[in-house]
């Protein structure tokens, strides 16, 4: 990475550039430390221009919810295509995906939480890649959900990711991963040989693909879920077209069914919320975030009082109405009733990948019939977003649900903790991009990302 332009996130902590996330109660903060992946990058050699924009706090999917403005779509649609004005780039990482589709940088770093890489990745035509939970460092990055977060990875191209994950493929097998690695100071941090045993679990089946540049024998499947009624018809004709070549190039792809997605969006938003209630907490005036003085009139001897103003004035309506929910769903009340059947339905949606996905989870001990696992699939491949990225206008006037439904294709893999890359397959009627995801099983991300190489030149020669 010598020489080369990353941007950052500005919810990764860097000691040179204020650490805002979006939010005006961190507006003038500057940490005193790097995040471990940035001082990884640092010691690559590689140049940090700057912090890019996001959604307050990571909580969006249109990047409107930001002290700074919203983010722009830096793509430029065909001369024949009769859409314009100003669309969405998609959120929480908005301004990261804007950055490098732009050619403003060479990778962005982005974070990752409920579809907040790959969802900007899609609406602006490049590749996001979200790697299995806990194998790249979240140490000095500002929480949001904890068992959900995820350092991402935006770039052009997948080969340009897989640069910045881990080691270059004409590397030395002794030189060490860039992001890739382990960290003591990260409790959420893989250990070491539980990402050896899943490397090597994938290592043939990276190496053959790596070689053949064709997929014989790779099994892909396709969820029969991922497909609800809002899907726009464009993005089913592009994704349809796409596995048609990739069974020209040698893939068994085959239906497979996910039972429990129905319920994943309901159940992320309530684990989601009850985590960033719990996070946000520290935002008081006092120890940490921009404080604002209460009023003469306000009796002081009330913390909550005293708090109050400045969480009022320091957090934006999505951050606020997202603590509400959380506070809510951890109450006595509703504890039962939300947060632990939110936990439950999380079981269910891992449980579903673990019985369609052919190779054994490294994280548990093998419990599937060897048969069953003889039939399962390597990958699973679908479209990343129900539809090209919709225009600022249209994308602040959703009703709130419409906004969470954006998210409904790629918050199922969020609660299951795995690896999955969107990647650029064409342009929808209107012109604008148009994005697949690939998911494999936890650690197998190089593999995952061998195939996102495959994936994205058989779209390129399509298009030609």
């Amino acid at each position: 990475l010598s020489g080369r332009s990353v941007a950052v996130k500005d919810t990764i902590c860097t000691k040179d550039m204020k650490t805002t996330c979006s939010s005006a109660m961190l507006k003038e903060f500057q940490s005193p430390f790097d995040a471990t992946v940035v001082s990884i990058l640092r010691q690559q050699d590689a140049m940090l221009i700057g912090k890019t924009n996001c959604d307050e706090f990571g909580m969006g999917s249109h990047n409107l919810h930001s002290v700074h403005g919203p983010v722009v779509n830096p793509h430029v649609p065909p001369l024949t295509s009769v859409a314009s004005g100003k669309r969405s780039a998609g959120g929480s990482s908005g301004g990261s995906a804007a950055a490098v589709a732009a050619g403003l940088c060479y990778a962005a770093l982005s974070t990752d939480t409920g579809g907040s890489t790959r969802l900007p990745a899609a609406y602006c035509g490049v590749a996001g890649f979200k790697p299995s939970y806990g194998l790249i460092s979240r140490w000095g990055v500002v929480s949001f959900a904890d068992s959900l977060d995820c350092v991402g990875i935006l770039a052009r191209h997948s080969s340009e990711v897989k640069n910045v994950f881990g080691k270059h493929a004409t590397a030395h097998p002794l030189q060490p991963d860039v992001l890739n690695l382990y960290d003591p100071k990260d409790p959420t941090s893989a250990p070491t040989e539980v990402r050896n045993a899943a490397k090597q679990d994938s290592m043939s089946f990276r190496d053959a693909v790596r070689n053949r540049q064709r997929l014989d024998g790779v099994r892909i499947g396709i969820p029969e879920e991922y497909f609800p009624k809002e899907l726009e018809p464009s993005s089913l004709t592009t994704f349809k077209g796409l596995v048609q070549r990739l069974r020209t190039s040698g893939a068994q792809v085959s239906r497979v069914s996910l039972p429990n997605t129905r319920y994943a969006l309901s159940a992320y938003y309530v684990i989601a919320s009850a985590e960033a209630s719990s996070n946000l907490a520290r935002y008081t005036g006092v120890h940490y975030g921009t404080r604002v003085p209460a009023s003469h009139s306000v009796d002081k001897k009330k913390t909550s009082n005293v708090y109050s103003h400045t969480r009022s004035r320091g957090f934006g309506h999505e951050v606020q109405k997202r603590i509400l929910l959380g506070t809510y769903a951890l109450s006595a009340d509703a504890f039962d009733n939300y947060f632990l059947q939110a936990q439950q339905i999380r079981k269910l949606v891992r449980d579903d990948f673990e019985r369609v996905l052919r190779h054994p989870s490294a994280l548990s001990s093998p419990s599937k019939d060897a048969t069953l696992r003889r039939s399962g699939v390597d990958f699973i491949l679908y479209p990343t977003a129900i539809g090209s990225a919709p225009s600022l206008d249209e994308a602040k006037n959703m009703s709130e649900l419409e906004v969470y439904l954006q998210d409904v294709l790629t918050v199922p893999t969020s609660l299951a903790g795995l690896p999955t890359l969107s990647v650029p397959i064409g342009l929808g009627d209107d012109g604008w991009p148009l994005g697949a995801s690939l998911t494999g099983q936890w650690g197998h991300d190089e593999s995952v990302l061998e195939l996102g190489d495959i994936v994205e030149r058989v779209s390129r020669e399509s298009a030609l």
